[in-house]
């Protein structure tokens, strides 16, 4: 194997280090909070199939949280990741309002990863980095560097996971929204979709139409963090 191929292997494996804890905070606190705001709605179906935790095995699918992800990080050389949490199961007939408490559900997800990216943006600038000066400067190299560069994945890992995650079309979340908001027929037609929507959320992924979406919502995001 030749020294370019270990060097991406190692680059690879970095990443994936970097990024694990985040991935696994972000989507477990994702799908807690749609399972939380529907028995908050009136729908405990999340609570009673004991989803409401924040212990991620709960929210793991074997394949599309880890095999997936790996695989095609490894095989398109990070061009091409994605990935998805088992969803958290609700019924929309326990709602007063069933679209609107599927919206409401919905958006819980994206703004939850919003709040978690503003969190971790907090941590880094009032704990982390003040830290660095109290610390030797060896443990300040082994503990505050990875922290810091943690909290630094997580804020990008919840802001990319909240910006594809509100791409209109059901099932994802954006596309639940949507249904909540149209009027009835145009919400009907779009619940239609819903089906086949990873399909062709994986499409517009792999062509790369899903950037022209996704990346102006990233941009959107961090301006605003920048605040913080």
């Amino acid at each position: 194997m030749d020294q370019s191929a270990l060097s991406d292997i190692s680059g690879i494996l970095r990443q994936v280090a970097l990024s694990a804890l985040p991935v696994l905070i972000a989507i477990t606190f994702h799908e807690v909070s749609h399972g939380f705001i529907a028995n908050k709605l009136g729908d405990p179906t999340a609570k009673m199939m004991g989803r409401l935790t924040l212990n991620p095995i709960a929210h793991i699918d074997p394949f599309g949280t880890i095999l997936m992800p790996l695989m095609l990080l490894v095989f398109t050389n990070g061009q091409f990741v994605f990935g998805y949490a088992k969803p958290v199961p609700i019924n929309p007939m326990n709602f007063k309002n069933p679209r609107q408490g599927m919206a409401i559900s919905a958006a819980g997800g994206p703004v939850t990863n919003i709040l978690l990216a503003v969190v971790s943006i907090l941590i880094l600038k009032f704990i982390v980095i003040p830290s660095i000066a109290f610390l030797p400067a060896g443990a300040a190299e082994k503990i505050l560097v990875p922290a810091g560069l943690m909290l630094k994945s997580s804020v990008i890992v919840n802001v990319v996971l909240a910006s594809f995650n509100l791409i209109p079309i059901p099932p994802l979340d954006g596309g639940r929204v949507l249904v909540g908001l149209l009027p009835n027929r145009q919400a009907m037609s779009l619940s239609r979709i819903e089906p086949f929507g990873f399909i062709i959320v994986i499409i517009l992924i792999a062509t790369h139409i899903a950037d022209y979406f996704v990346l102006p919502l990233v941009n959107f995001f961090l301006s605003i963090l920048q605040m913080f």
